[in-house]
């Protein structure tokens, strides 16, 4: 069984949603937790984590509702205001569900590529460790190596790099990235989602073979102890429908032994989350 580590809710709206042009109109409609479990029956998804799209509390608030009403929903990395004065309550307020279990900037929307390193952010994140909540790393390749300086900072602290960092897939470059990929893995409390490959990718022509080289290097940086699955749903609806998507990584790990499609399948992400599965 797979637990899927990495999809979206919302309900559709202009002002929030901006991102999502006229290109991505399959997008601009509601998805919510019914919308999913029709994905989900008959497929071998055995529970989820609910991901953050909007940079507000009220988010946060929603997610963790939408959560406590779906079973197969068995945690939510939400958004606090990292570098706010008022992040001890907001963090008090949140941690009193235990459904909430990680948050996350969308760090790559930020004009400034320094944005993690700046004192008001690194002072936020150092916070999460006190309350057990992980962190969600969604950035660039350009952003890597300022992810490197960032966790060496917070042993202790759990990160998970979302999307593998988006690299060029669509043109097939790995260098420097599969060198920067080596050197954040290098660093023991960092994890890693494979998602998002799809939307990096010809959105169109893709094939199987155009992440095996992105998968190689994930794999052997971070190991089968430290990757997880995610279908990154409903944005992957760019590329291609839910188990077509998550046919992928299945594929491409199909080869383990048993030990180790249950750890990268399901266990890391159960472990990383301390998630109950129940």
């Amino acid at each position: 069984m797979i637990i899927d580590a990495h999809h979206h809710l919302w309900e559709f709206n202009t002002d929030d949603y901006g991102w999502m042009d006229d290109s991505m109109s399959i997008l601009r409609q509601d998805y919510l937790p019914v919308d999913l479990e029709k994905q989900l029956t008959g497929s071998n998804v055995a529970g989820t984590v609910v991901v953050q799209a909007r940079q507000k509390l009220e988010e946060t608030r929603w997610l963790l509702e939408m959560a406590g009403e779906t079973p197969f929903i068995k945690g939510v990395v939400g958004w606090v205001d990292l570098r706010s004065e008022q992040l001890t309550d907001q963090l008090d307020e949140f941690t009193r569900d235990p459904k909430l279990l990680g948050v996350r900037h969308v760090i790559h929307d930020e004009q400034d590529d320094d944005f993690i390193l700046r004192t008001a952010f690194v002072k936020g994140v150092e916070k999460l460790e006190e309350y057990n909540l992980t962190y969600d790393l969604l950035i660039y390749p350009k952003h890597i190596l300022r992810a490197v300086e960032l966790v060496s900072m917070f042993p202790g602290q759990k990160f998970v790099l979302d999307h593998i960092s988006k690299p060029f897939i669509r043109v097939g470059i790995l260098d420097p990235w599969q060198e920067d990929i080596a050197a954040l893995a290098a660093q023991p409390n960092v994890w890693c989602k494979i998602s998002g490959m799809v939307t990096e990718a010809d959105m169109v022509n893709w094939n199987y073979e155009d992440f095996v080289p992105y998968l190689d290097v994930v794999t052997e940086a971070f190991g089968t102890d430290r990757i997880m699955l995610g279908s990154d749903w409903p944005v992957c609806r760019l590329a291609g429908e839910y188990q077509e998507i998550m046919d992928i990584p299945v594929r491409y790990f199909g080869d383990l032994d048993p030990v180790g499609k249950e750890k990268v399948f399901r266990k890391n992400c159960i472990d990383f989350y301390e998630l109950t599965t129940k």
